[in-house]
């Protein structure tokens, strides 16, 4: 079993150098994908389908690790389990993601390819109407996302590393030498 997780690891690591290449393959799939529904007409419950899995993808994207609301549900794992900052006076622990980017990355590559493939056969091509699930799809959308950003503006954390702020630390003076000495140029 551990050599199967060790494989694993070692599999994503390798791979993780190509995530560049396959980001710009999945942002030249996307458009093929929405114009294959476009031009078809059709396959509108695959891209419901898609979309909901997307998005339950980033929630976990954007979701911390170690969840701060569920300090309460996990007092039976003890102390040892590390937790996220919520006093000035907390140890920093660096934002860890429940689903990593290289994992969300890939899980929604697939996705993509399978539901390209989908589109391929007329079997999957179910008649709905498309506005309702287009509707359904942006509510859907709203309130969890609404839901996301008050989790965490009530735990103060930002998954996202622009527009944090950025201390000096102590060591860290002015460019060019230790802090108090000035230096001047000749």
């Amino acid at each position: 079993m551990d050599s199967l997780g060790n494989i694993d690891k070692t599999g994503s690591g390798a791979t993780s150098s190509f995530t560049r290449l396959g980001m710009y393959t999945q942002h030249l799939l996307d458009p093929l994908f929405f114009l294959r529904i476009f031009l078809v007409q059709g396959y509108y419950i695959i891209a419901y389908g898609l979309g909901i899995f997307l998005l339950n993808q980033f929630i976990l994207f954007l979701t911390p690790k170690q969840d701060p609301s569920l300090r309460d549900i996990d007092d039976d794992e003890g102390e040892h389990v590390p937790r996220l900052p919520t006093r000035s006076t907390d140890e920093f622990r660096p934002f860890m993601r429940r689903l990593p980017e290289f994992k969300f990355w890939y899980t929604s590559f697939k996705s993509l390819i399978i539901s390209l493939f989908l589109t391929l056969f007329p079997i999957f091509d179910i008649p709905v109407f498309w506005p309702v699930l287009v509707i359904y799809f942006f509510t859907l959308f709203f309130l969890t996302m609404r839901q996301r950003i008050a989790h965490m503006i009530q735990y103060k954390y930002v998954p996202f590393s622009h527009g944090k702020v950025k201390y000096a630390g102590k060591n860290e003076g002015p460019p060019g030498g230790a802090p108090g000495i000035k230096i001047s140029s000749y």
